[in-house]
């Protein structure tokens, strides 16, 4: 064997090969730049908020296992590609609900945002401006319906109502929305009464938050975000402001287990545009909602923040698609974290998602910028799981490429397992 012939760097060879990094000064964009997923800008964002109003978004309902699961059933499948079908360039928008949207996903209805970070609603909506998608306002939001259409002036903004105890408010709501140009409507279903979040009871989670030891400790790494709490008009629920009463007494307004489909009749009268009932969790129902004359339906099971152990929207899509797919939009919420996940979601037949908590991962690490920092990471998960599949638009995207995979499958009732055949 021939020794290694070796000689001195040549100083031009060693600049070729030596590239010096800018520094970045900015520090919101250098730890923005860092996060690749939306799990790190969940890391990010946990370091930056009081645990309060972290958990609040974070947390789910009683032992959390309907978030869980629904996130699991994102990474229990199986894409199949094709292989030798170029496409280079790939076009990710679709028409949803009349409009257009250039990526497949919008961002969900939030409340209580501004105390995740100062910015809230206002940073959302024009994040989805920009972006081309749409933003959907929360009765529960504490920006209101026209500051938001006023951050988001030329692009789609839809709103998403409570039918609350006191009728004429939720009426009265509907009205500011179709008057702002709001173009849809999200009926909510699933809040007939509040979920057991037991992170937010363990933390005494309000508004204005509870100072203790606990609190002030926890506050102490965090000046930041007390410094924009404490210099920025005051929290509240912005759409409700003219209502009166605490926040306690609002959220039990907001929530009414007298809610029925007369409330539905009552709402498509007054609302002049697309409506879509939102907390769908079975095939039957989705077929009544489809009867009664809605334009879509959204498969959620509340960020998991109502009925734990509820269904899972992911598992569900498949046969709602099947069954009402060729009459209604069919959308799908609850634990997307990965452009991938919304690729798998748009194959198995859904026409649009939604983003929640990683929407408020990205405000809570950077504002406006963070939110931004959401869109791109999963608008280039987006595009690179459909180059990777060989498929150019949405449409290409069918069934055949993603094979659900099953952890949990029901039992019958003598003890035996169901096929997926059967069932």
């Amino acid at each position: 064997m021939s020794p290694v012939k070796r000689q001195l760097p040549k100083p031009g060879e060693l600049l070729e090969l030596m590239q010096f990094k800018k520094p970045e000064l900015d520090a919101r964009k250098r730890r923005l730049d860092a996060a690749l997923t939306i799990a790190d800008l969940r890391v990010i964002a946990k370091r930056r908020t009081p645990k309060a109003a972290f958990d609040y978004t974070d947390g789910a309902a009683e032992g959390e296992l309907s978030l869980a699961r629904a996130r699991q059933a994102f990474q229990d499948i199986e894409f199949h590609p094709d292989i030798l079908r170029p496409a280079a360039e790939v076009d990710m928008s679709t028409e949803i609900l009349g409009g257009s949207s250039a990526l497949p996903f919008g961002i969900a209805p939030t409340g209580f945002t501004r105390l995740m970070q100062t910015e809230g609603e206002t940073a959302g909506a024009g994040a989805a401006g920009a972006a081309g998608i749409p933003f959907t306002l929360s009765t529960l939001g504490t920006t209101s319906i026209e500051d938001v259409k006023a951050a988001n002036p030329n692009g789609r903004n839809w709103f998403q109502l409570y039918v609350m105890r006191e009728r004429e408010i939720s009426y009265g709501l509907v009205r500011r929305a179709a008057a702002a140009g709001f173009d849809t409507l999200q009926f909510t279903v699933d809040t007939p009464v509040a979920g057991a979040r037991l992170r937010d009871k363990r933390n005494g989670f309000s508004i204005p938050p509870q100072l203790t030891a606990g609190t002030i400790i926890n506050a102490i790494p965090r000046p930041w975000w007390w410094i924009d709490f404490l210099t920025t008009p005051k929290l509240e629920f912005a759409s409700l402001s003219t209502t009166g009463g605490t926040v306690g007494e609002l959220l039990n307004a907001a929530m009414d287990p007298t809610i029925s489909y007369d409330d539905l009749d009552v709402i498509r009268s007054l609302w002049p545009g697309k409506i879509v009932v939102k907390g769908v969790q079975n095939v039957e129902d989705s077929k009544r909602l489809i009867d009664r004359g809605v334009d879509g339906i959204i498969l959620s099971n509340h960020g998991g923040r109502q009925l734990d152990r509820a269904p899972i929207p992911f598992h569900l899509l498949p046969e709602v698609v099947r069954e009402v797919g060729k009459d209604a939009t069919v959308m799908i919420d609850t634990g997307i974290m990965n452009g991938a996940d919304i690729v798998a979601a748009v194959a198995m037949g859904a026409k649009f998602t939604l983003i929640g908590r990683a929407y408020l991962y990205g405000l809570m690490a950077g504002g406006r910028q963070g939110v931004d920092r959401t869109i791109e990471i999963l608008r280039t998960e987006i595009e690179r799981t459909m180059k990777l599949l060989g498929v150019s638009t949405l449409a290409e995207l069918e069934p055949r490429h993603v094979t659900q995979l099953e952890r949990l499958v029901p039992r019958a009732s003598n003890g035996g397992v169901l096929s997926a055949a059967s069932r």
